[in-house]
């Protein structure tokens, strides 16, 4: 089932992939966690819209540096100490926000979360690629499933422990024990064997390429309205009468469809090596979806919200798919995909504090969600540029795309 995993290790295997759900679990509490609770932490710490939007900004703007940095990671830190260290800030983050009640206290918190986010993210494609190169799609379909997971739960349930304790803070710094656990499960496993490897030409070899550019381009703003609705979907509602466990459960509401796309995509796409129509579907998912919160928030909310959460679920895991799919190397593939999410995630960043900015100067979050329509449009008509044929650009070698 995976080339560097023989058939009579199927435990090693499943404990693996266990591995692997685990790591995911973690990467996205510390920042839907944020956005059901924004009411009481803005007005515990003074914080006003665009800087409570920061809160979800800066962790991928770390996504995004530290990224573009990846062939940098890989060859310094390693595969094994590189997500360890990541786990470890994550943990760091968390339990720091259970003693904060200062808002510049509480980003620089989202600082240091964000870089362990950025370090595991970073480094998983490449290990998907190499530990499970004939499963690619349907691994990564379940990493990201996990990831998305992950956020569907904090947003679920921070509320409530945040209630039934009294304090904003318990729903925020409860995610650091999931990631405790996870980074003392990782330290028992044999990673020391993955040893630090050359980066090669790294960040420089995708700088000067044209295909590069354009997947991460179209990994940013295919995916950009995750960010946004994290940060400001349970607001919006709110805006509209709604409470805010209520509204956090919108939000995991809308997971549950991302945990149902990523799993589902990705294994339609292990089919065969053409990605366009698969895309396609999800990005039209995408635009029926905030086209319903523009217009008929209250007709049928369920319905936006799960529309948009499988568009989105199935972009993030068939774009990285897609960026993978152009080198048949999992190292170099691996940091493809660093630099596509490197360039993806400061995209994504910008769009939390532009809608703050759209929020602040309208007063309301229709312009956002036209942005958000406008974004998703652009990147339909961009799909199509992606067919199988075109993979050679990556490298200029018309026959490597045979072999990709």
């Amino acid at each position: 089932m995976a080339a560097s995993v023989g058939p009579g290790s199927r435990w090693r295997l499943l404990g693996w992939i266990l591995l692997l759900v685990m790591l995911g679990l973690n990467l996205r509490p510390m920042l839907t966690s944020i956005s059901p609770l924004l009411g009481d932490i803005r007005s515990s710490t003074g914080l006003g819209f665009q800087a409570a939007a920061l809160l979800t900004t800066l962790p991928v703007v770390c996504m995004g540096v530290v990224a573009l940095c990846g062939a940098w990671i890989e060859g310094r830190l390693g595969e094994g100490r590189g997500i360890a260290l990541g786990l470890l800030c994550i943990v760091l983050a968390c339990a720091a926000r259970g003693f904060i009640a200062d808002g510049h206290l509480l980003l620089g918190s989202a600082l240091l979360g964000g870089v362990g986010i950025a370090l595991i993210q970073v480094l998983v494609p490449g290990m998907i690629k190499r530990r499970f190169s004939t499963r690619v799609a349907l691994c990564m379909g379940l990493y990201s499933a996990a990831l998305m997971g992950g956020g569907g739960l904090a947003a679920l349930i921070g509320p409530p422990l945040a209630s039934a304790s009294g304090h904003w803070q318990v729903g925020l710094w409860v995610w650091g024990l999931p990631a405790l656990v996870t980074l003392l499960v990782w330290l028992k496993t044999p990673w020391q064997a993955v040893q630090a490897r050359v980066p090669g030409q790294g960040l420089s070899r995708f700088v000067r390429n044209r295909r590069a550019w354009l997947l991460a381009l179209y990994f940013g703003f295919s995916n950009c309205g995750y960010m946004t609705v994290v940060a400001w979907l349970p607001a919006y509602y709110q805006q509209l009468g709604w409470s805010p466990a209520d509204s956090g459960a919108l939000l995991a509401l809308m997971t549950v469809f991302q945990v149902l796309a990523a799993l589902s995509m990705p294994a339609l796409a292990q089919r065969g090596r053409e990605r366009r129509g698969l895309l396609s579907v999800s990005l039209v998912q995408q635009v029926v979806g905030f086209a319903g919160l523009l217009w008929m928030p209250q007709a049928a909310p369920l319905l936006w919200v799960a529309l948009i959460g499988f568009g989105l679920g199935a972009c993030f895991a068939l774009c990285l798919i897609l960026a993978l799919d152009h080198l048949p190397d999992p190292r170099e593939a691996g940091q493809l995909a660093a630099f596509v999410q490197g360039i993806g995630f400061l995209i994504n960043a910008v769009a939390p504090s532009a809608s703050g900015w759209l929020r602040e100067q309208t007063g309301g979050f229709h312009a956002t969600w036209v942005l958000m329509l406008l974004c998703i449009l652009v990147m339909l008509v961009v799909t199509w540029r992606f067919s199988p044929a075109s993979y050679w650009r990556i490298t200029g070698n018309t026959r490597s795309a045979a072999t990709t």
